[in-house]
């Protein structure tokens, strides 16, 4: 129903920045809530930002508060997720995901989580070096 591409990936060192993209194709983008998340070796998959369908509310993990900003270009089928001040902790595959059938918002969650996703990306890896 839709298919989503990451890009943007790469190695870089601790206080740098990188500039993630997910692009999609395929049915009515525009309407659908859009987050991002992450997994590293040996770890779950965790939520990292989330965005609503028309850009007017985004959410954080706690962890990439006041480092990373989620936004979205509906125009161009197009997410973002811009990431300041790297750490090496923030090393993992970085994962776009769609909530098409928009579950977070109807089950009154504090918080994205991976469950409330049914379209992924095939990852981009982010390495931050110390």
């Amino acid at each position: 129903q839709v298919q989503l591409v990451e890009s943007g990936g790469g190695l870089v060192q601790a206080g740098g920045s990188l500039r993630l993209s997910c692009a999609a194709s395929g049915r009515t983008f525009s309407s659908y809530d859009m987050g991002w998340f992450r997994q590293a070796p040996g770890k779950e998959r965790e939520f990292v930002s989330a965005i609503t369908w028309s850009g007017g509310s985004t959410y954080y993990a706690d962890s990439v508060k006041g480092r990373f900003t989620i936004s979205r270009d509906n125009a161009k089928n197009t997410m973002y997720l811009q990431m300041n001040s790297l750490k090496p902790e923030d090393t993992a595959i970085y994962y776009c995901a769609a909530d098409s059938m928009g579950s977070f918002r109807r089950r009154l969650g504090v918080l994205p989580n991976r469950y409330d996703y049914d379209y992924w990306g095939q990852g981009t890896q982010v390495t931050v070096s110390s």
